[in-house]
């Protein structure tokens, strides 16, 4: 038998496939990065806006790789095509890999059609580069017998991309 026994030779890193490997990250080196990147952003900047507008945008970036690699994992590469297909795999999915767990909740807004909360009790770019253009902030909602509020994620989506 050729080969019985050998593992496969690969010419290069892009050769290799994107295999689930290991999915967890030792927490304190993820508090070391975490804190250098925040760090690092506070000498850059005159105020707290300027901060958080430069943390959002390093977690667009993040947002977008991950779609980018779970799509490629999870989907064979094909991304979702409806809102609440993508939210589902934001609030399943992503947040599973990011977080640990999935998300507590996923819910839709009652003011409004066109909004979406994903709730967390411990405690986003991944929308507009799955082709869904949106608005998203983060709100703190007190929970009555609990010290620490839940975390609630508000998508409000652009109505050009409705289904």
């Amino acid at each position: 038998m050729i080969g019985a026994g050998k593992m496969k030779q690969y010419a290069n890193v892009l050769d290799k496939p994107l295999s689930k490997g290991r999915q967890e990250v030792s927490l304190s080196a993820f508090a070391y990065l975490f804190s250098e990147l925040v760090q690092y952003n506070q000498t850059q900047v005159d105020n707290i806006g300027d901060l958080e507008r430069r943390l959002e945008d390093a977690g667009y970036a993040v947002g977008a790789r991950v779609l980018e690699l779970l799509c490629h994992r999870e989907k064979g590469n094909r991304r979702e095509t409806r809102l609440l297909g993508i939210l589902s795999f934001i609030h399943s999915t992503v947040w599973k890999v990011l977080f640990g767990k999935v998300a507590d909740s996923l819910e839709k807004g009652t003011e409004h059609e066109d909004e979406y909360m994903i709730s967390e009790k411990e405690l986003l770019g991944v929308l507009d580069n799955a082709g869904f253009p949106a608005v998203v902030t983060a709100h703190f909602v007190p929970v009555e017998g609990q010290q620490r509020p839940r975390t609630t994620i508000l998508i409000k989506y652009y109505e050009e991309k409705q289904d």
